[in-house]
């Protein structure tokens, strides 16, 4: 190999097979350099133009098993499927099941920033907007219907759901996680009945929400949708919307709308889902859980990252208000 020859890279590799795709898929145009976007919890995603339009493309790092939050084609088939739905989500434009799988989306311009725990700040008046809209489109999500979608699992019960968090959380030592089981337990005392499922997307949030002024135009981030119960997303989403549920690590964000508006919002006016409280705890249990987890992860040197320390308080905060609201 000459001095001026370089091999190729897995970056180089990649950014043919896209612009190769996307030019079968009839999108013509100079192809621009495939570019690192940050954020993510998964996969590999990239930025890259063709012409005038520019894509989106998501793809599963080499020698990584392509399950799980690493299964991109799997976030490409719910986001196809839910198309002329009326969930607003990124299109689809191609797709490439070749190791490493990778597909592209168009890209949707817009900000994703959750007002309670992002930077840079959200105006309030916009924030409390963005937020009841987000209620009032997700019945639209829970609303698709199943059959119509590729599900590929069984939904979680109630039972279920908790049994999951309680793993995460029998992981963390007690002392970063104080009072946790006595969460679990009042939890478990009270699992209601399950509801038909519905399809979920598993992390149903403004981070997770692109928006132009208040109107959300892409549901983004489907690592880990399912089939499941309504009221798990609902209770989930409500955390967010209350800043002071995140001391040290978050921001009260004034004129957000209380958790009764939202609920409000997404009903449509109807009476609140059954047992909502449950469901209201539930999150905070396993929001404790993830940032417990990550914490000791911190602490064990497995991932180095001094803000970790800022989450005990938020973690006691979350576990504090789960036992209130289940006295």
């Amino acid at each position: 190999m000459s001095a001026r020859t370089s091999p190729r890279t897995g970056a180089d590799q990649l950014r043919e097979r896209v612009v190769k795709g996307l030019r079968a898929r009839g999108h013509r145009g100079e192809a621009g350099v495939l570019e690192p976007m940050p954020g993510g919890h998964s996969g590999l995603t990239y930025r890259i133009a063709l012409g005038d339009e520019e894509f989106v493309v998501k793809a599963v790092p080499a020698g990584q098993r392509p399950i799980g939050r690493h299964d991109m084609l799997r976030q490409a088939r719910i986001m196809a499927a839910l198309g002329g739905t009326g969930v607003p989500v990124p299109g689809i434009r191609a797709t490439d099941d070749e190791v490493p799988a990778w597909f592209a989306m168009e890209l949707v311009r817009g900000e994703s920033v959750e007002p309670v725990l992002d930077d840079p700040p959200v105006e309030p008046a916009t924030a409390a907007a963005r937020m009841l809209r987000a209620a009032e489109v997700l019945p639209r999500l829970h609303g698709v219907p199943l059959a119509s979608l590729p599900v590929d699992g069984d939904p979680l019960s109630p039972a279920g759901e908790l049994a999951r968090w309680a793993r995460t959380m029998g992981a963390v030592p007690p002392e970063l996680v104080p009072r946790a089981a006595q969460l679990e337990r009042r939890l478990a005392a009270r699992v209601p009945e399950a509801v038909t499922p519905v399809l979920v997307h598993g992390d149903y949030r403004l981070g997770n929400i692109i928006s132009v002024g208040s109107e959300p135009t892409a549901l983004i981030d489907w690592e880990i949708w399912s089939p499941g119960d309504p009221r798990v997303e609902l209770g989930w989403f409500l955390l967010f919307a209350d800043g002071s549920n995140f001391p040290g690590v978050g921001r009260q964000v004034p004129g957000l709308p209380t958790a009764d508006a939202l609920v409000d919002a997404y009903t449509g006016g109807s009476p609140a889902p059954e047992a909502l409280t449950w469901f209201d705890g539930l999150g905070r249990f396993k929001m404790a859980a993830i940032m417990g987890h990550n914490l000791r992860r911190h602490r064990e040197g497995r991932h180095h990252d001094p803000d970790q320390e800022k989450l005990p308080s938020t973690i006691e905060r979350l576990i504090a208000t789960g036992l209130d609201r289940l006295t």
